[in-house]
């Protein structure tokens, strides 16, 4: 059904001995289907609020729910692949134990446990290494033997937590595939990562959770639409030159006020053309924010009215990393957040 909730939760809070606030309130949807990705620093809350999600921990306060039942709903656990972020796996036990093992604590048939962990072994490419005991595996085979025990009761919604540490790019590769897999079989795939150039590949939405709020939260283009812009670079130009022949050209297609309205945010300083378009010519380029390029054909045909020829046309769209660097960054000091929550523990939410 379009639009369902696979996770709905509503101030999600989490106080450790009355002082540390990992979470101060968190307000995060995840529809079913998708592959959905929660970033954050460090001690940012991520690992706490998949804790609650599983009962692992008791939260202060949790409103919302999980598959359509409250969140702590014991039976629909049952419904749910977990892999947590420090998983101890004993090294005594075989690849093919591990996930006959988990799959016993689901409840999971002995018979299908038996043709399920064959099948989900040579999914995550551990086939070979079935029978091996852990004791003689890496950190990435361990990895991936744990996701197979994540899908080992069929489940509907997958939690992964850092499900790519200590995985060789290879590894990330084949767990992006398997991420693929997963959507395409209808599961429901919530993702926790500080790796976020693996996020930014697989993920439909995300969520980014700094000292424990959620500051921003949607899919990639949602989050940069008003961020965009285009890069206008001159040919046969420095920037100490370039910057006059911009000035003369922007002035011939009209230049606008921005009475008593602020720049856009990021655009502080810039000027505004008549079109209502920020701009701003930086190191002898033209950045013109706005992510359709009909809205500077104006522009381009200036240039070549005064006989300048341009070196490039750039299309720019933020990438997951500098929205990232832009959650953690405090606007008023541009300073860096401090990991975790408890900077801000006496003044409640930032």
């Amino acid at each position: 059904m379009p639009g369902e909730m696979a996770i709905d939760l509503t101030h999600v809070a989490k106080t450790y001995k009355g002082k540390v606030h990992a979470l101060r309130g968190i307000d995060m949807r995840i529809h079913k289907g998708e592959v959905f990705g929660l970033l954050g620093p460090n001690g940012a809350g991520k690992s706490t609020l998949v804790k609650i999600l599983m009962t692992v921990i008791r939260p202060t306060r949790c409103e919302g729910t999980m598959l359509g039942h409250s969140v702590g709903h014991k039976p629909t656990l049952g419904r749910v692949g977990y892999l947590p972020e420090h998983h101890r796996f004993p090294d005594y036990l075989t690849g093919e134990q591990v996930v006959d093992y988990y799959g016993a604590m689901c409840n999971v048939p002995r018979r299908d446990r038996r043709a399920k962990t064959g099948e989900l072994l040579e999914l995550v490419g551990m086939g070979e290494w079935a029978k091996k005991k852990l004791g003689g595996y890496s950190k990435g085979m361990r990895q991936r033997v744990g996701i197979a025990q994540a899908l080992v009761n069929d489940p509907e919604l997958v939690l992964l937590d850092e499900p790519t540490d200590g995985v060789d790019p290879v590894g990330r590769r084949d767990i992006r595939a398997i991420l693929a897999r997963m959507k395409d079989e209808g599961r429901t795939v919530f993702l926790n990562s500080h790796l976020l150039s693996e996020l930014e590949m697989v993920c439909d939405r995300v969520a980014i959770l700094v000292q424990g709020l959620v500051r921003a939260q949607g899919t990639i283009d949602e989050l940069t639409v008003n961020k965009r812009r285009y890069e206008i670079e001159l040919a046969g130009h420095d920037a100490a030159a370039a910057g006059p022949h911009f000035t003369r050209v922007l002035s011939s297609v009209g230049l606008g006020e921005w009475k008593g309205q602020d720049p856009p945010a990021g655009w502080a300083g810039a000027k505004r053309l008549a079109s209502g378009h920020a701009f701003r010519i930086e190191s002898g380029t033209l950045h013109v924010q706005t992510a359709e390029a009909g809205e500077i054909q104006h522009i381009i045909d200036a240039i070549r009215r005064e006989s300048l020829d341009i070196r490039s046309i750039r299309p720019f769209r933020p990438s997951l990393e500098d929205l990232f660097m832009e959650a953690v960054t405090d606007p008023t000091t541009g300073k860096t957040l401090l990991p975790g929550a408890a900077s801000n523990a006496k003044g409640g939410r930032p």
